[in-house]
């Protein structure tokens, strides 16, 4: 329906005048005068034009705004109905890009990206995209808690998918208890963990399609390969790194934690500040006391560090 205006100055003066003449006037009076306003009465519904002679009635406002109202009304309910049903055939389209292999607009094989949401964007996208196997190379290893935790449910969600990961580690990671221990966790998730000790580039490989590696030495730029050959490549020395790798029973490196926790707790620091200490997550220190309330049958965490500081002093 058309959104039509409100009567103007010129329209209500017309309107009044209809009015003072008794609601009845002969077209051909005010017609010759301003055809203009006419019209626009007649299409608000306020005059009415009888052709048998050839007069116009004035109408009630009250029943012109409650008719306008309706059919406002009626439309904004057909286009809430509309809104609803738009989304279903758009569905095929939709999986239908799901699905189509993802295209970087670029020449040579590589786009380079220099923005790092851009960059966490992509790095994102390529992961949902993954379908078989993601190769991780990360130098260092030792990694602030909050990042450790920020994306672990993410990672969860893709292995949980059947997606394999494979990830090279430095020693630090070995040595540095909230690495470790998040490591614990993604092995046990089915992720694969080895540590290197010696340098290498930082590098993301997913499906051996598409490789993602360090444009600039701060890591503020990237480059997104997609030429086969460089692809292969780098995937081959990515094999021969983990080769040459050592495997580590993250569990057991995990446990020290666990066993730092259980010292902390005797000493009676609380929750809180065994985290702080530890650079653990408050909930993975909750787990770990957790874990030692059912090793020691304590009901509360007071128990718990009375009965391990009666342990200890038992050695």
């Amino acid at each position: 329906m058309p959104d039509l205006p409100l009567p103007g100055e010129a329209e209500r003066a017309l309107y009044a005048e209809v009015l003072a003449q008794g609601g009845r006037v002969l077209f051909r009076d005010v017609a010759h005068r301003d055809a203009g306003t006419v019209l626009r009465l007649l299409e608000l519904g306020l005059l009415v034009h009888h052709a048998t002679d050839a007069t116009l009635t004035a109408v009630n406002p009250r029943t012109v705004a409650e008719r306008l109202a309706a059919d406002l009304r009626s439309a904004g309910t057909r286009m809430l109905v509309r809104a609803d049903e738009l989304p279903a055939p758009l569905d095929e389209l939709g999986r239908a890009y799901d699905a189509a292999p993802r295209k970087v607009e670029h020449s040579g094989g590589v786009l380079h990206i220099q923005d790092m949401e851009q960059i966490r964007s992509r790095m994102l996208q390529l992961e949902a995209d993954c379908q078989e196997e993601c190769l991780a190379a990360q130098p260092g290893g030792a990694r602030p808690a909050g990042h450790l935790s920020e994306g672990k449910d993410r990672l969860h969600r893709f292995l949980d998918r059947g997606t394999t990961l494979r990830l090279l580690y430095q020693p630090p990671a070995r040595d540095h208890g909230p690495t470790a221990e998040y490591v614990a966790e993604l092995s046990e998730w089915g992720a694969r963990v080895r540590v290197l000790d010696e340098p290498f580039t930082r590098m993301l490989i997913f499906d051996r399609t598409t490789a993602v590696i360090p444009a600039a030495a701060d890591n503020t730029r990237a480059a997104v390969v997609e030429d086969p050959a460089v692809v292969a490549f780098l995937v081959s020395g990515f094999e021969r790194d983990w080769e040459r790798a050592e495997r580590v029973h993250w569990q057991a490196v995990g446990d020290g934690a666990h066993e730092q926790v259980g010292r902390l707790l005797t000493e009676g620091l609380t929750q809180r500040k065994i985290a702080s200490r530890l650079g653990l997550s408050e909930r993975t220190v909750a787990g770990h006391i957790a874990r030692l309330r059912e090793v020691h049958d304590a009901e509360t965490q007071f128990q718990l560090g009375w009965q391990m500081r009666g342990a200890r002093a038992g050695e």
